[in-house]
């Protein structure tokens, strides 16, 4: 499903259904057999042109989990047949400072999947051996999809944060990353209070064991850290409301709109906001980790890989349950 050119996500557009070469593994690649791919907003975001594209055409998604269909030279370890998983990181170049210091998710020089490479809205997925999520031979791939970015973000979201253990924690939009990320604070002992304009999200939060549940503005105890996932600025603000001091607010977006004026004393009290960008190898390797010692229970609707338009346009009215996930035959 290719990406000619942004345009409104409806049924029947931007993404057009076109037959491509099977590709080939270059050195330190893989090609995967793609199997699921779980829908994530960055997408829809590109598709509408929201977020600048890099390339295109392209093909967009960064959530796929399949199986390695070819093996390239120099990519020892790796086996046809084996299960694999991308996610939003292609390559970093493994040189610069901050990939030394294990920040590839800053490096300059960085691809992204469905971004800078073609993704997995395909049947066919070209990902490098070295950042490749390794994969139990027995997952289901529809329920695995959605943690390779949804996941993986909302875990380090988590981290950026600086939540700890027994922290009173805000989650602040309660779309598929935050059903993950709720999860694992609630692992961790810590009270949770969500924060969403959607009355059957605020119940599904009560039914994976926050604290409370309510609308942006509905007040609760002063939070030691709080994670944004809607991509609204005005949410942002709604956060650093809620903090406590010291506390910090961290921002997963990749795009937000317009952050509207606020008071200094929102800040005041040495109050932080950051933001998440991107990941790392060693985020996708500790959440899968985690995700399988809790587990992590994901919730979703599936799509023939056809139907990517309408996936993306259930997405943007909000009518999505969960994630949506692509499910190539």
């Amino acid at each position: 499903m290719l990406l000619a050119r942004p345009g409104p996500a409806t049924g029947e557009g931007p993404l057009e259904a076109v037959e491509l070469p099977e590709p080939a593994p270059g050195p330190g690649e893989l090609v995967l057999a793609v199997e699921a791919c779980a829908v994530c907003r960055t997408d829809l975001q590109l598709a509408e042109g929201d977020l600048a594209p890099r390339r295109l055409p392209v093909v967009p998604g960064h959530q796929a989990v399949g199986r390695v269909a070819a093996v390239g030279p120099d990519a020892p370890g790796w086996r046809e047949g084996d299960r694999a998983g991308a996610y939003w990181l292609w390559r970093s170049c493994g040189r610069c400072a901050r990939c030394r210091a294990g920040r590839e998710n800053l490096c300059e020089r960085a691809e992204f999947t469905g971004w800078d490479r073609d993704g997995g809205f395909a049947e066919r997925l070209v990902v490098r051996a070295d950042t490749a999520a390794r994969l139990p031979d027995d997952v289901d791939p529809v329920a695995t999809a959605p943690l390779l970015c949804g996941g993986v973000i909302g875990h380090r979201s988590l981290r950026v944060s600086g939540i700890r253990p027994g922290g009173r924690l805000g989650l602040f939009g309660f779309g598929a990353s935050a059903l993950c990320a709720i999860q694992v604070a609630v692992h961790m002992g810590c009270e949770v209070h969500v924060r969403t304009r959607s009355p059957r999200e605020q119940a599904r939060a009560l039914e994976l064991g926050a604290a409370s549940a309510g609308g942006y503005d509905d007040p609760a105890r002063p939070l030691d850290a709080a994670v944004t996932f809607a991509p609204a600025g005005d949410v942002v603000v709604a956060a650093l409301r809620a903090l406590d001091r010291g506390g910090t607010v961290a921002v997963n977006a990749i795009h937000l709109d317009r952050v509207p004026e606020f008071p200094y004393e929102l800040l005041w009290w040495e109050r932080s906001l950051r933001s998440v960008a991107n990941v790392t190898r060693a985020d996708a390797a500790a959440f899968l980790a985690l995700a399988h010692e809790i587990p992590v229970r994901t919730r979703f609707e599936t799509h023939p890989l056809t139907a990517a338009n309408a996936a993306l346009a259930r997405l943007r009215s909000g009518e999505v349950d969960g994630a949506a996930v692509l499910v190539v035959a």
